[in-house]
């Protein structure tokens, strides 16, 4: 049931209502609500009461409006080509720690596993910027993204040299 603290009225332009559980508050939460709607119909205070309780309703049919959507089609697909380019000119030009985890953290988001060129280039960056844990951290992630074991088996194999060459020393165990 919602309350009205009628005391603050004469005081001021506002006053506080109470709505029992709402935004996941276990007592109440609180709204402060001008004075000029309490004088409108029930039925409107209601509505603009409701709206004012659930903001997010309000963000999200405003996100989905057909003036702000955008079409996924204006851009043309990166082929796995240009993917791998982009990344191994990215990470041979990163010059700090902060840049090489930014790479890799956009680099694993996408919904493909990189190629051993661009995870040569991730590993000889953080090997640069003498960061040991994330040139491990590197396989590690390539470990999530592989479906199995055999693929992710022969990354390590066909990496053996370049991490021998870095010291990059790890048990690259199985444990999926």
């Amino acid at each position: 049931m919602m309350e009205v603290n009628e005391s603050r009225r004469q005081k001021f332009d506002f006053v506080v209502v109470l709505f029992p559980g709402v935004s996941g508050h276990p007592k109440y939460s609180y709204f402060f609500v001008p004075t000029n709607i309490l004088t409108m119909r029930a039925s409107m205070l209601s509505a603009v009461l409701r709206t004012a309780a659930r903001p997010s309703l309000v963000a999200r049919s405003a996100r989905t409006s057909p003036l702000l959507a955008r079409s996924a089609s204006g851009h043309a697909q990166e082929t796995f080509e240009s993917f791998s380019e982009r990344y191994v000119a990215f990470f041979q030009n990163a010059e700090d720690l902060f840049e090489v985890q930014r790479g890799l953290n956009n680099c694993f988001a996408h919904d493909l596993v990189p190629s051993t060129a661009v995870v040569e280039a991730a590993v000889r960056a953080a090997r640069r910027v003498n960061d040991y844990a994330t040139a491990v951290r590197v396989f590690e992630g390539i470990k999530e993204k592989v479906e199995n074991k055999s693929q992710y088996q022969a990354y390590v194999d066909e990496l053996k040299p370049l991490r021998e060459e870095l010291g990059v020393y790890k048990t690259f165990g199985f444990a999926f």
